[in-house]
């Protein structure tokens, strides 16, 4: 993995060109910068943190704001940063999360907002490994692709960690930017080390669904929600897009993508679990649901 080296704190300076990417919240609020700088990039998080990343992403500097927590930039890192460096390096990164079935990997792919993280600590406190929260790396394997191991912690709003969070959790330690709470893997939010095949797929719906249904995508529509959740450092880069969607387009080609609906509600997550365990360990109905 690459490693962060991280600098003092400083202010951050104007930068003499617009950005050539940003990120913004749904309300419209800037979240990230993509300026390039010295030959590389500068991912600019106002107020938090600058990150100057090399031309080829093998080095990363961190530059905190002043009276930022040093936890603050290592969790940005790690949740925002690390998954755009990778992309840059080659790889598959999505905005997903993962647990291990049996002995394959199920995804769970969405915006923020949409469970992933709700479904991923509700398996993971059950008995289900989970292989990470956000930023799953996917890679070719022996049979299909497989799923690869992120940090092992888990973000929960307050809600979610009521509902599903056992009071012996460790928790990490705060940071600015955000209330979610974030908890470390342990022997009650337990996790799975290694890589697994990815089995199964699923695309979260908004939660409006009466029940739980779920039908089996195109690999054209699998193409165009995997490409919507990726993560790319540079989305100017044509050589490096053209290999990411050759990419994508072979794992959408996988006869393993879903898109799945069911209601928001913590009382039915068991037997949500239930049915996402009885289909992943199927041979994948394309259409279906199941009755609360």
């Amino acid at each position: 993995m690459v490693e962060l080296r991280l600098q003092p704190a400083r202010l951050q300076s104007p930068v003499a060109r617009p950005p050539f990417h940003t990120w913004t919240f749904p309300d419209g609020t800037l979240w990230t910068e993509f300026h390039r700088a010295n030959g590389g990039y500068l991912l600019r998080f106002p107020d938090l943190a600058d990150f100057q990343v090399s031309a080829d992403a093998l080095a990363v500097t961190g530059f905190p704001a002043p009276d930022i927590l040093e936890t603050t930039v290592q969790h940005l890192y790690l949740n925002q940063v690390l998954p755009l460096v990778l992309s840059k390096l080659g790889k598959l990164v999505f905005h997903a999360s993962a647990v291990e079935i049996g002995e394959g990997a199920v995804a769970f792919v969405a915006e923020s907002g949409r469970g992933k993280s709700t479904l991923a600590a509700s398996f993971a406190v059950n008995g289900c490994r989970f292989l990470t929260d956000d930023g799953l790396v996917v890679e070719p394997g022996v049979q299909g692709f497989e799923a690869l191991p992120s940090h092992p912690s888990i973000r929960l709003w307050a809600d979610s960690e009521a509902a599903l969070v056992p009071p012996t959790a460790r928790r990490a330690p705060p940071v600015h930017y955000t209330a979610k709470a974030r908890f470390l893997a342990d022997e009650d939010l337990v996790f799975c080390k290694q890589p697994r095949p990815l089995r199964r797929v699923y695309f979260l719906g908004d939660g409006r669904a009466a029940t739980l249904e779920w039908h089996r995508l195109t690999p054209a529509e699998a193409v165009i929600e995997w490409v919507k959740h990726s993560f790319l450092l540079d989305i100017e880069e044509k050589p490096r897009l053209a290999s990411h969607f050759d990419q994508v387009a072979t794992l959408a080609n996988q006869p393993i993508h879903y898109h799945l609906d069911y209601p928001r509600r913590f009382e039915d997550l068991a037997r949500v679990r239930e049915a996402i365990v009885e289909h992943a360990r199927s041979e994948g109905t394309i259409k279906g649901r199941a009755d609360f």
